[in-house]
C-alpha cells in the first residue's frame, strides 16, 4: 500500500511506502520510496535504484527485492520512474548512449535525479553524505552518467549489467562497482551492437565492460591493473571480484565478473529468463551492493 504524498517537512516521513510526483520543466515525474522500520530515529543513507529500459519503479522494486534489503541494512530505498510515451509503461533513461524515448527526446534525467535527491531531503531524515545510486541495464548506464554529473551529491555508484563510458569527470574520485556477466545476451560484455529491444527493431552499440571500468579506474587515479580478490562458484556459474586499489580520495573501483549468468539481477528469479538469460545465485546483488557502497561517504 503506497501512502498519499505528505507535506514536504524535513524528517516527517514515517516508515512505510510512498509515491511522490515532481514537476520537472513542466513535465510530471514520479518516484517511489520505502522507509525502513526505525527510519525516523536517525538520518539514514539513501539508495536510488533505477529500473532497466522498458521497466518501471514498481516493476524494479518487485524484481530486485530491494525493500527487504533496505530493512535489513537500514537505508531508504528510492525508485524513480523513467519516461516514455505510454504512461507508466516501457520507461527508459537518457544515459547519453541509450535508450529509446528518453534519449531520443533529450530528457534531462540528470536534472530529474538531482531534484529527487533534494525533494527527498525535504521529506525524510536523510544522511546527505551517504546517497548512493544503483541501476540495472539502462538504469546502470544512467548510474554511470550520474556518477560523472553529480559528484557533489552522490557518494558511490553501482551498475548491474549496464556499461557506459563517461565523456568527462570532475570532483571527488567516484567509488564504482560494476556487476556484469560475460554471458549476458543483451548488454554484451565485450561491447558491440546488441540485439533488438523486445518488440522493436531498435538496437544500440554497447561499450565494453572492461573499458568502462578501466576508464573509471584511470579517472580515480587507481592502480592500472586490478587485483584478483575473490572467486565463487555455484550451479555452474562463477563470479570473480577484481579490485582496482590505491585510488585517490579513498575511492575504489570493483568489478564482479560473472560467467553463466544472463542479464538479470543476481540473486533473484523473475520468470523472464527466456528473455534475459539464466538467473544466478552465485552472488546476491543487493548484498554486494551494500557491502560496497556502505564504506563510502562524501567528505564534509
Amino acid at each position: 500500500m503506497i501512502a498519499a504524498c505528505l507535506p514536504a517537512v524535513a524528517g516527517a516521513l514515517a516508515p512505510g511506502d510512498y509515491r511522490f510526483e515532481l514537476d520537472v520543466g513542466g513535465t510530471a515525474r514520479s518516484y517511489e520510496v520505502h522507509v525502513p522500520r526505525g527510519g525516523t530515529l536517525r538520518p539514514l543513507p539513501v539508495m536510488l535504484s533505477l529500473h532497466g529500459g522498458g521497466g518501471s519503479a514498481r516493476q524494479h522494486r518487485r524484481s530486485t527485492g530491494m525493500d527487504l534489503a533496505a530493512e535489513r541494512d537500514g537505508y531508504i530505498a528510492v525508485y524513480p520512474d523513467g519516461s516514455g510515451r505510454l504512461g507508466d509503461r516501457l520507461l527508459t533513461w537518457n544515459s547519453g548512449n541509450c535508450c529509446g524515448y528518453a534519449q531520443l527526446a533529450g530528457i534531462d534525467d540528470v536534472g530529474f535525479i538531482a531534484r529527487v535527491i533534494d525533494d527527498l531531503g525535504q521529506r525524510a531524515s536523510v544522511d546527505r553524505r551517504r546517497i548512493y545510486v544503483v541501476g540495472h541495464s539502462n538504469g546502470g548506464m544512467m548510474a554511470h552518467r550520474l556518477g560523472e554529473a553529480l559528484p557533489e551529491k552522490i557518494a558511490a555508484i553501482v551498475s548491474v549489467a549496464g556499461a557506459h563510458v563517461a565523456a568527462s569527470a570532475s570532483g571527488h574520485a567516484m567509488p564504482v562497482l560494476h556487476i556484469h556477466s560475460v554471458d549476458d545476451p543483451r548488454a554484451l560484455y565485450a561491447g558491440g551492437l546488441g540485439p533488438p529491444f523486445p518488440f522493436t527493431s531498435r538496437r544500440v552499440v554497447h561499450p565494453s565492460v572492461d573499458l568502462t571500468v578501466a576508464t573509471w579506474a584511470r579517472r580515480d587515479g587507481c592502480d592500472p591493473a586490478p587485483v584478483d580478490k575473490e572467486f565463487r562458484e555455484s550451479g555452474g556459474h562463477t563470479a570473480r571480484l577484481l579490485v582496482y586499489p590505491h585510488c585517490r580520495d579513498g575511492a575504489e573501483v570493483w568489478l564482479w565478473k560473472l560467467s553463466g549468468a544472463g542479464h538479470g539481477w543476481p540473486g533473484t528469479v523473475t520468470g523472464r529468463e527466456g528473455l534475459v538469460g539464466p538467473a544466478t545465485r552465485v552472488i546476491d546483488a543487493n548484498t554486494e551492493i551494500w557491502r560496497f557502497v556502505s564504506r563510502f561517504s562524501l567528505r564534509p
